[in-house]
């Protein structure tokens, strides 16, 4: 009974917790760079109402996807734009871009609202992984192809940031801006690349409430998970993999909050995570936080060559 009680809510933690975690995945790359996204909200709800349309429009759910994924990236260069060629306040241009996400996103889905996708992305069993115990049904069994891809493009991009020359870079760029201007890369390019690609992720992300995990559109349908991205790419301490596991527990949260109701109040488990996200965004708003949490040195700073 606890082993169907551990995979049944490992299971349905994944499917919930997989949207969150390609947006994190894309602010740490983001954040890694040293640029701050606070409009992961914005591009992924963009992302969803772009990707439910193409989707509906032209009857194939891949589409939909690379809609979404084109959108996210499309906003994330804007905000890179903002943050990094006109050095405005990352935070205001991060909070704007939600902002103008959520009205765009409810203009876009109007006459979309309420309807059912007709031909969505259906769940599936891995196969080989499926059999595993405990792992295969907890991980592997009835979930959506991008929830097994989420896994997969995780321990691709922790390999890419600790183990490439190109992830270096980033992490260069992120610590000291002008020791990686020195050495001859980039800090524009740089960044662009990597809020561009936060964006294309944040979208994808989006993309699957809509074409997945519940195939329709509806207004504010991501319900803030935008936000507890941002906290989660802070608990992950910058770290893909880690942001797994952190999504994985923040979905186990929600997801026990029904299966536990009759031994504690489901409101206390579900307002939990929420909770370690207004915790983690003061903490990481603090200067000691930041340093205490191993932050990179410069998130959050504009970098012009010849200043420091």
């Amino acid at each position: 009974m606890e082993i169907e009680l551990l995979t049944g809510t490992t299971a349905r933690a994944l499917a919930f917790s997989t949207p969150l975690i390609w947006a994190a995945m894309g602010e740490i790359f983001a954040e890694r760079s040293g640029v701050v996204n606070l409009g992961v909200e914005g591009m992924m709800i963009l992302g969803a109402v772009t990707g439910f349309i193409a989707a509906q429009s032209s009857g194939d759910p891949w589409l939909g996807l690379l809609a979404a994924a084109m959108t996210g990236g499309v906003v994330g260069l804007f905000h890179a734009f903002a943050a990094v060629t006109l050095r405005a306040n990352q935070y205001v241009s991060g909070l704007a871009i939600t902002i103008f996400g959520l009205g765009l996103s409810g203009l876009l889905g109007r006459k979309w609202v309420g309807r059912p996708l007709f031909d969505s992305m259906e769940p599936f069993d891995l196969p080989l992984l499926s059999d595993i115990p405990i792992i295969g049904p907890a991980l592997f069994t009835d979930q959506h192809a991008l929830a097994y891809l989420a896994l997969l493009v995780s321990v691709l991009l922790w390999f890419v940031l600790h183990h490439t020359r190109a992830g270096l870079v980033i992490r260069t760029v992120g610590e000291s801006p002008a020791a990686a201007d020195t050495a001859g890369r980039s800090v524009t390019l740089t960044r662009y690349l990597s809020v561009g690609f936060g964006g294309v992720m944040a979208g994808i992300g989006g993309a699957y409430l809509s074409l997945a995990y519940r195939p329709s559109w509806g207004e504010g349908m991501t319900n803030g998970m935008g936000w507890i991205a941002l906290a989660l790419a802070i608990f992950a301490l910058w770290d893909p993999l880690r942001a797994v596991g952190a999504g994985l527990l923040f979905g186990a949260f929600f997801t026990l909050s029904f299966r536990l109701q009759d031994r504690f109040p489901p409101e206390l488990l579900t307002l939990l995570p929420y909770v370690f996200t207004i915790l983690a965004l003061i903490l990481t708003a603090l200067g000691r936080g930041k340093r205490a949490f191993g932050a990179p040195e410069a998130l959050g700073q504009a970098y012009s060559r010849g200043e420091r």
